[in-house]
C-alpha cells in the first residue's frame, strides 16, 4: 500500500539497498538475449560530483533501463581514470599521499553515484590507479613497442612549467596546458612516442563508419589528422652543400617564390650562418623566437619577424638565387620546418614580404586577369589562370599543379607527397602518479623492455614530493636501481609514467572481463560486448580521448585482440550545465551540488529537473524553479497513483475496448499515444525532455478523467497506470519502484518488466480536435469526425455559424486543409 504523502527519503534509501543486496544490475553473457553496451566516459575522482556529472550519468542511466526493458543484455559499468596530475598536486600542497587521496575521493564518488540512483554493475568496478589494472597498461605498452609503435626519441616537447611535465600536441589548447592553463613552452627532452601517424590514413578513411558519432565530432577528428596532398621538393644550397626540402599544397605557385623561410628550430640555421657577420643577430632572434609559444607564432594578429642568414638557395626550376630566412611564423614540427614564400598569393607571406622589402612576383591571374602586382593591395589566394609560369603559362592553377608535379617527378628534383597535421603522441609525464613505462636501461644491452612475467612495475609508496623540479620516481633509488632482464648486471629504470590518457584508451575493453589476472581481457568477453553501442560524454573529448581510443582499437585489432575496428558505435555528446550564463565551476562560484539538490527533493527529481531541461546535446540552464516544478510533478504522480491504488489489483486487469465509453477511449487513445510518442522519442532521438513532457501531459489526462467520471472501469486505470509507471521508470526509478511495488505487483521489480507498447486499434479515434485559423492566426479549436478527408473537412468548417461570422465582409483567398489537425483560411 502507498502512503498518501511523497517521502523521497525513505524511498530511495530503501530501494537503493534493494538493488544493492540482489544485485539487480550485475551482467553476465547472455546468448538468448541480443546484447547492448552503454557507457559514460568515466571520471577523474576530484572527490564530489558536480551537476555536469548528474547529467552524463543521468542519461546514460536512462538508455541503459529503457534498452533492458527493452530486452536487451545491457552492459552498463563504472570506474575511475584515476590517475593523473591533481592527486599529485594535492600531496605537494597538503602533504597527503596521491594513492590516500584518490582512494578516499573514489569512495565518496561512489557513494553519491549509488544515491543517484544508478543502475551500474559494480562488480566491474575498475580504477586505472590499482596495479591489477595498470598491470595491463604496461602490457599493452609492451604490445606497442613489439609492433614497432613505441619509440623513444628526443625532441623539442610541450612543457608545462606548472605542472612541471611534457604534454601531447593535443593537450595544448591555443598554447596553454589543457590542464592548468599555464602557458606551454618547448624544451628539448628523451620521450617515449607512440606512432599514431602510422594509422592517420585509416584514422581518417574510418570516420565513414561513424554514422552515429556528430557530424561536427567527425570534422573535429578529420582537421586534427589534416590529411592534405602535394608536393615536396628542394632548394639546393651550393654554399653548405646541403639542400632545403619545402612540402607545399600551392606548388601552382613555384614559379612565384621570391625567398625561402627556415623555423628558428631548423638544423640547417646554425650551419647557414656559420662564419657569417651577423651569426650573433641571428642566434639572439633564434632564442627569443623559440621562447614563444605556437599560438603566439602562427596567430594571424601575429607581426611576422624574420632575420636574413646571408645565404641563398637556388631555384629547381629557375636557377634563380633566392635569399634564405628565418622567421616566427614557421614552425619545425609542421612539414619540413620549411617553406617557401610567395608574397603574391599567401598573405602571411605578403605581409613578411612588404614588411621586408621582398620580391613579389605574380603567377595566378584572376579569371578576369585584371590583377597587377603593382597595384595589389593584398595577396591573391584563389584560383585563376597561370602566368610568368613557363610552360604552365595559360592553364588553370589545378591544371598546372599537375604539370608542374609531373615536372618535377621526370627531373627527379621533387616527389607528391601526402602529409598529416596529426603528430606522434607523446606518451611521456615526468611525473609519480601515473602507469610507470615497463623499460629499463642497461649499458651493454640498450633499451630493454621488462619481460611480461616481471608486470607489474608498481610504483614504490616511499616518494618524496619536496623536489618537484625533478620527477618524484628519479629521486627513489630502489626504484631507479635494477637489473637488466636480459644479462643481469646492473641497470636503470625508466623514471617517467604514461600518460593518464593511456589508462583510458582501453577502460571500456577491460569492463567486459574486469577480473582476469591472464590477460587484459578474453577473446571471448571482449567480442562479445564491443564495440560500445552507446558512448556519452562531453565534447571536450573529441580529440584526445576519442582519438586515441580508435587508435588503441585498430592496434589491438591488428595484433589479434578484438575483431572490431572502432571501438564506439553510436556517441553522444552532451551539453554543459550553465549558471548565471557561465559553466559552473568553483572559480566561478556557480556551482550547485547534486548533494543539497538530493538532499531537499530526493535524487529522482535531480534527475528529472536534469533530463527534462533541455536535449542532451544542448547546454542547460540551471533554474531553482525548474527542479521545484520537477519535484511537484513527481507529488503529483503520486498523489494520482494513490487515489486509484484500491483499483489497482490483479483481479481486474482486463477491460473489452469496445465497450468503453467516449471519456474512457480518450484516456486509452492518450495512453497508447504517449507510449509510442516516448519510445519514438527515446529510440530514434534521445529526446528525454519531449517524451517527459509526454508523459506529464498523460498524468493531466489521467486527473481529467478522474474529473469527469464518477465510475471507474478499472481493467482501464490498471492498463494506463502501469504504462505511465514504466515509462517514466528510466527517468525516475526509486518512486516508479515503490508505486509499482505498492500498487500493481509487489513481488516484482518495474525495471524488470518489459517496456510498454502500443495497440495500433486505440490509437484509431472517431472524433479529434480540429484547430480553425485565419491567415495563420487561432481563431477556434472544434471536435470533428476524424474521418474526414481534406475536402470534407474544408466543407465542415465553412459549414459552422462561428466561421460563417467571421467571413463576413471578407474575401478568401485560398483554404489549407489538413485532415485530423487544422485548417486555415487566408482571407483580406
Amino acid at each position: 500500500m502507498l502512503v498518501d504523502r511523497y517521502d523521497p527519503k525513505s524511498i530511495e534509501e530503501k530501494w537503493q539497498k534493494f538493488w544493492e543486496k540482489s544485485n539487480a544490475f550485475d551482467t553476465v553473457i547472455n546468448r538468448q538475449k541480443p546484447e547492448y553496451y552503454v557507457l559514460e566516459m568515466f571520471p577523474y575522482p576530484s572527490g564530489n560530483l558536480h551537476m555536469g556529472h548528474v547529467r552524463n550519468y543521468s542519461i546514460g542511466d536512462v538508455v541503459a533501463r529503457f534498452k533492458s526493458m527493452q530486452g536487451y543484455n545491457v552492459l552498463h559499468p563504472m570506474g575511475w581514470d584515476a590517475f593523473g596530475m591533481p592527486a599529485e598536486n594535492a600531496a605537494i600542497k597538503h602533504g597527503i599521499h596521491p594513492a590516500k587521496w584518490t582512494m578516499e575521493n573514489i569512495d565518496n564518488m561512489r557513494k553519491q553515484q549509488k544515491e543517484l540512483g544508478l543502475s551500474y554493475d559494480w562488480d566491474r568496478e575498475v580504477a586505472t590507479c590499482k596495479d591489477d589494472y595498470y598491470r595491463w597498461t604496461q602490457e599493452l605498452f609492451l604490445l606497442f613497442y613489439k609492433r614497432g609503435l613505441a619509440t623513444r626519441k628526443k625532441a623539442a616537447v610541450n612543457w608545462c612549467n606548472e605542472c612541471n611535465t611534457v604534454l601531447a600536441n593535443e593537450q595544448v589548447i591555443d598554447g596553454c596546458c589543457w590542464r592548468c592553463d599555464s602557458e606551454v613552452v618547448k624544451k628539448d627532452l628523451e620521450q617515449w612516442f607512440f606512432k599514431i601517424t602510422d594509422y592517420a590514413d585509416r584514422l581518417l578513411e574510418d570516420l565513414k563508419e561513424l554514422n552515429g558519432w556528430p557530424e561536427r565530432v567527425r570534422t573535429m577528428q578529420e582537421n586534427w589528422i589534416g590529411r592534405s596532398e602535394g608536393l615536396e621538393f628542394a632548394f639546393d644550397v651550393p654554399s653548405i652543400q646541403d639542400k632545403i626540402s619545402v612540402y607545399t599544397t600551392r606548388h601552382d605557385t613555384v614559379y612565384g617564390v621570391s625567398y625561402v623561410v627556415l623555423a628558428p628550430e631548423h638544423p640547417l640555421v646554425e650551419k647557414l650562418i656559420a662564419g657569417k657577420t651577423q651569426a650573433n643577430e641571428v642566434r639572439t632572434f633564434v632564442e627569443r623566437v623559440k621562447n614563444q609559444t605556437e599560438l603566439q607564432r602562427t596567430a594571424s594578429d601575429m607581426e611576422k619577424e624574420g632575420i636574413f642568414t646571408g645565404e641563398y638557395a637556388v631555384h629547381p626550376l629557375t636557377g634563380q638565387q633566392i635569399p634564405i630566412w628565418v622567421a616566427n611564423y614557421v614552425l619545425f614540427e609542421y612539414g619540413t620546418g620549411a617553406v617557401m614564400g610567395v608574397p603574391a598569393h599567401d598573405q602571411r607571406d605578403w605581409l613578411f614580404a612588404t614588411k621586408y622589402n621582398l620580391a613579389k612576383k605574380l603567377v595566378i591571374n584572376s579569371p578576369a586577369a585584371d590583377l597587377d602586382i603593382a597595384t595589389m593591395q593584398a595577396a591573391y589566394e584563389e584560383d585563376g589562370i597561370m602566368v610568368n609560369s613557363d610552360i604552365c603559362n595559360g592553364l588553370s592553377n589545378e591544371q598546372g599543379k599537375k604539370v608542374i608535379a609531373d615536372k618535377m617527378e621526370e627531373l627527379s628534383i621533387g616527389s607528391k607527397k601526402v602529409n598529416y597535421r596529426l603528430r606522434d603522441w607523446l606518451v611521456s609525464r615526468q611525473r609519480y602518479w601515473g602507469a610507470p613505462i615497463p623499460m629499463v636501461y642497461c649499458q651493454d644491452c640498450g633499451t630493454v623492455p621488462v619481460p611480461s612475467e616481471q608486470l607489474p612495475v608498481l610504483l614504490p609508496e616511499n616518494v618524496n614530493f619536496a623536489n618537484v623540479a625533478v620527477s618524484p620516481l628519479a629521486q627513489v633509488e630502489d626504484f631507479v636501481n635494477c637489473t637488466c632482464p636480459t644479462c643481469g648486471k646492473p641497470a636503470r629504470r625508466e623514471t617517467d609514467t604514461m600518460d593518464t590518457f593511456i589508462c583510458s584508451s582501453w577502460y571500456y575493453m577491460r569492463y567486459t572481463d574486469p577480473h582476469n589476472d591472464k590477460q587484459p581481457f578474453a577473446w571471448d568477453k571482449v567480442n562479445y560486448w564491443m564495440p560500445v553501442d552507446q558512448y556519452i560524454g562531453g565534447i571536450e573529448h573529441a580529440i584526445l580521448h576519442l582519438l586515441y581510443s580508435r587508435f588503441f582499437t585498430k592496434v589491438l585489432k591488428d595484433a589479434g585482440l578484438v575483431n572490431v575496428n572502432e571501438p564506439f558505435k553510436n556517441l553522444l555528446t552532451q551539453g554543459m550545465v550553465i549558471k548565471d550564463g557561465a559553466k559552473m565551476s568553483k572559480s566561478k562560484g556557480n556551482v550547485v551540488s547534486p548533494e543539497e539538490i538530493i538532499a531537499k527533493y530526493g535524487a529522482d527529481t535531480a534527475r528529472l529537473f536534469i533530463l527534462f531541461a533541455a536535449p542532451p546535446e544542448r547546454d542547460l540552464e540551471w533554474s531553482e524553479q525548474g527542479v521545484d516544478g520537477s519535484f511537484r510533478f513527481i507529488n503529483r504522480l503520486w498523489r494520482i497513483v494513490e487515489h486509484y491504488q484500491a483499483d489497482l489489483n490483479k483481479g481486474q486487469c482486463s477491460y473489452n475496448p469496445e465497450e468503453l465509453t467516449a471519456n474512457e477511449k480518450k484516456l486509452r487513445y492518450k495512453a497508447h499515444h504517449t507510449v509510442k510518442r516516448v519510445t519514438d522519442d527515446i529510440t530514434l532521438r534521445f529526446n528525454f525532455n519531449t517524451a517527459i513532457s509526454a508523459i506529464m501531459e498523460l498524468v493531466n489526462a489521467l486527473y481529467l478523467h478522474k474529473e469527469q467520471n464518477e465510475t471507474i472501469n478499472a481493467g482501464l486505470i490498471h492498463e494506463v497506470i502501469s504504462q505511465l509507471i514504466r515509462l517514466l521508470a528510466p527517468f525516475i526509478p526509486h518512486v516508479t519502484e515503490e508505486l509499482w511495488n505498492g500498487t500493481i505487483d509487489s513481488d516484482s521489480s518495474v525495471h524488470k518488466q518489459n517496456w510498454p507498447e502500443y495497440a495500433e486499434d486505440a490509437l484509431e479515434v472517431s472524433e479529434v480536435e480540429i484547430v480553425i485559423q485565419f491567415n495563420g492566426k487561432l481563431k477556434e479549436k472544434i471536435v470533428m469526425d476524424a474521418q474526414l478527408d481534406a475536402k470534407q473537412l474544408e466543407e465542415a468548417v465553412l459549414a459552422l455559424e462561428k466561421v460563417r461570422n467571421l467571413l463576413a465582409g471578407k474575401t478568401i483567398i485560398k483554404i489549407i486543409s489538413v485532415p485530423k489537425k487544422l485548417v486555415n483560411i487566408v482571407v483580406k
